[in-house]
């Protein structure tokens, strides 16, 4: 892994990775190079296990390969740690909740991670939606807050493409750059930001900007709060 010096500590990080993820039982796969992601939303209070299990069959012959340590409600994810091995992989679920009953999501084939097709993006595209709906802040797939509120770096193919990330405050005060970035999956953690709040990304790859997005890191102890499609808090 690369190691930034001083402040700027990145910790590598295989189950605390969080995509654009579909609410349980729903789950997303997703390919990054030659490793899987598998995630979701957890909408429910009571599981008490989840298991992510893995089969060359769609319907039979899973076997699991990890389970999650936190299983509360919110985003979370799971990297496979073995190479993926196309075209027939497929990924589940085993879910348990507390009094006995238990679910299986169904299972998926990991689609690819489309980073190297997207345009520089000045705000997610939102589709129209009748009545009283607030469209809501959607967060870049790429960097994004975690569940412990540190922030989560996933880019595929990292070893071999020029990556960097430079950071802003809200207001657009530039804050630091991270560069030569070789690891898919890292952890930038909170305290490289100093304060909590909104802040601003520049995603690059060979020096052309690729995305520019927002995140939000909450106060210790406090959930993510609900935003709008520029980030502002939905009161």
């Amino acid at each position: 892994m690369y190691k930034f010096c001083l402040l700027f500590l990145l910790v590598f990080s295989v189950q605390k990775i969080t995509f654009a993820q579909d609410t349980l039982p729903k789950i997303t796969v997703t390919q990054l190079g030659n490793k899987v992601l598998v995630s979701w939303n957890n909408p429910f209070t009571n599981v008490s296990n989840i298991s992510v299990q893995r089969s060359w069959d769609s319907l039979k012959y899973f076997k699991t390969i990890g389970s999650l340590l936190d299983v509360s409600p919110g985003i979370n994810g799971f990297a496979d740690p073995n190479d993926f091995v196309p075209p027939n992989q497929y990924y589940r679920l085993f879910i348990s909740f507390h009094g006995g009953s238990y679910i299986f999501t169904e299972s998926h084939r990991p689609g690819k991670d489309t980073l190297t097709s997207i345009p520089v993006i000045e705000k997610p595209a939102v589709a129209e939606r009748p009545g009283n709906y607030r469209n809501l802040f959607i967060p870049s797939p790429h960097i994004f807050t975690g569940k412990d509120n540190n922030v989560i770096i996933a880019l595929p193919d990292a070893a071999h493409k020029k990556y960097s990330i430079r950071f802003y405050r809200a207001d657009g005060a530039f804050l630091f750059e991270v560069s030569k970035i070789k690891e898919n999956f890292l952890t930038l953690d909170k305290a490289n930001f100093l304060r909590s709040g909104l802040f601003i990304f520049e995603l690059y790859e060979n020096r052309i900007i690729i995305e520019r997005h927002k995140f939000y890191i909450p106060r210790d102890g406090q959930p993510m709060p609900a935003m709008d499609v520029q980030g502002n808090l939905v009161r």
